[in-house]
This record gives C-alpha cells, structure tokens and sequence, in this order.
C-alpha cells in the first residue's frame, strides 16, 4: 500500500540547477517540455550559436587540463580546431568561417591567461541547500583571488554585456554560494568573461544580495514544484526506460487543468525555442528563425 503522507512532516526539497530555475521563469510550457514530458517532444534542429558556444567552452576547459608547459595561446586554438562542433550553420563555408572567427577568440583570450596560475575548479560541479531547494550546477572556472574564490562564466553570445548582466544573474549568485559552501572559503565575486568583445564585467555580492538570489531561488522553485506535483499526479509515475523513447513519440495530451499550470510566456524569444513547433503561442507570437541567425553579422 502506498504510505500516506504525514502532516507536519517537512516538504521534499526541491532538486534543481539553476537552469531548470531559470527555464520556469522564462515559459513554463518550455519547462515541462523540458523537464517533465516524457518522452519529450521532438526539438528543432541544432543551433549555430550554441555550437559556438560549446565548442569555445571545450576549448578552454581543455587549456586548463594540459600539463602546465602546453598552455599556450597556439594550443588553445588547436583544442578549439580538433573540437569543432559542426551542427546548424547554414553550410560548410559557414561553419569554417565560424571556426576560424572562434579559434581567434580562443587564442586572443589565452594570450592573457596565467598558464601557472591554476584555477581551483574548471567545470566544477557545485551545490549547496536550504530548507526548500537542493542545488547543484556546474561552474566554468573557479579562481582563487587572494583569501575569496571567484565564479567566472564564459559568454560567446553577440551582445555586448553590462554590469547589471553579473548582477542580476540568479545562476552566478548560486553558483557563488554553492562554490562558498563546498570549497569552504568566501564567495561573493562573479565574472562575465565576454571573449567577442574581450571584455569583462564583473560585480561584487554583499552577504544580503546573495541572500536576496537564494531567496528567489526558493520562490521560483516553490511555484515549479507545486506545478510538477500536479503533473505527476495526473500522468503517474515515468514509464521505465521513458528517457530513452523514441523521439518521434508524442507524449499523451494533457489534460486542460494541467496544462494550465505551465502557461506559455510568449514574446520574440519564443523564434529560437527548441520546442516552437510543439506551441501554437509561440508559433503566432514571433517569426521563425534559421538555425544560424543567432551568429553575430559579419
């Protein structure tokens, strides 16, 4: 039989990243697709810019693993080369372009690195909890700066960034405290490193900001939990081996009681969801997109 829960007991904490967090807040709708679907529907095609932004992200974790007189600006570029990802540029001509435009970049940024100056984490895994979330997510570099760590987050998107970008960012202001509560030393420090533009910005968390962050944190994730147990209390428990189902399968229509909990926000970013075709909303709201548009011009 299956055990009533008792009153009183605590509430489950809530599992998440801050990307799952940060999926509620932009459409609830993208964030069941995402998250709760299963199997999930079928995606669009894969999109340039974020075959940019991996492949350079690769690269520079990749730098920082190599013994310490391989770090070179010229090694950087050829890890960068070697790990292309090819997927959504409109051609070969494009996507070699755009490899040559990154391996720049690379090079051009480790030119300006330390190669002795050893980050304490490169894509580290950190978390930390409260009394309603338990959070975990994965840091591009963690470096130590005199007695405090610093979060550094890589960025390759076309907009230039500003301050306010680091300050208002939920994601780094968790990845600081989770840094400061698994490395034991403060963390109040987070970077943009914008490798387009080769600049950085950066912003300094008070005890109250970040508090502030982990605050939200908890409110976003009280409403998503409440909306993922009304879904699972209509669709069950998930089939087993569901994960891997074919991608062509739909998953059951849901119900309009449920379906209202996860509301699609439409608005122009609704031309690059990797699930416009499944949201008549987003399909009205704004135009499509090709899988390369997201590239800065030439």
């Amino acid at each position: 039989m299956d055990q009533l829960p008792l009153e009183g007991m605590p509430r489950r904490l809530y599992s998440c990243t801050p990307s799952r967090l940060n999926a509620w807040l932009d459409c609830p709708r993208r964030y069941r697709f995402t998250y709760l679907d299963r199997p999930s529907p079928q995606k669009g095609p894969p999109w340039a810019h974020n075959s940019v932004g991996v492949s350079v992200h690769n690269a520079l974790a990749g730098w920082w693993r190599e013994p310490y007189e391989r770090r070179t600006p010229a090694m950087a570029g050829i890890l960068l080369a070697n790990g292309w990802i090819g997927e959504g540029f409109r051609d070969a001509e494009q996507s070699t372009a755009w490899r040559d435009r990154a391996r720049e970049m690379v090079v051009g940024y480790a030119a300006g690195l330390d190669p002795s100056d050893e980050p304490v984490g490169v894509e580290r895994t950190v978390a930390t909890r409260t009394s309603v979330i338990a959070v975990s997510g994965r840091v591009d570099r963690l470096d130590r700066r005199g007695d405090e760590l610093v979060v550094v987050d890589y960025k390759t998107g076309r907009r230039p960034l500003t301050v306010d970008d680091a300050r208002s960012s939920l994601a780094l202001a968790v990845y600081a405290v989770a840094s400061s509560k698994v490395m034991r030393r403060p963390c109040r420090r987070v970077e943009l490193h914008h490798l387009p533009t080769a600049s950085v910005v950066e912003w300094e968390h008070t005890d109250e900001s970040l508090a502030r962050h982990l605050s939200r944190a908890e409110e976003v994730a009280t409403e998503a939990s409440e909306a993922d147990d009304a879904y699972r209390a209509w669709s069950g428990p998930a089939p087993k081996g569901s994960r891997t189902a074919s991608a062509d399968r739909r998953p059951p229509s849901v119900p309009p009681q449920v379906d209202a909990l996860f509301p699609p926000r439409t608005g122009p970013l609704c031309s690059w969801c990797d699930f416009r075709r499944h949201c008549p909303e987003g399909l009205a709201a704004s135009g499509d997109r090709q899988p390369w548009d997201g590239l800065a011009e030439d």
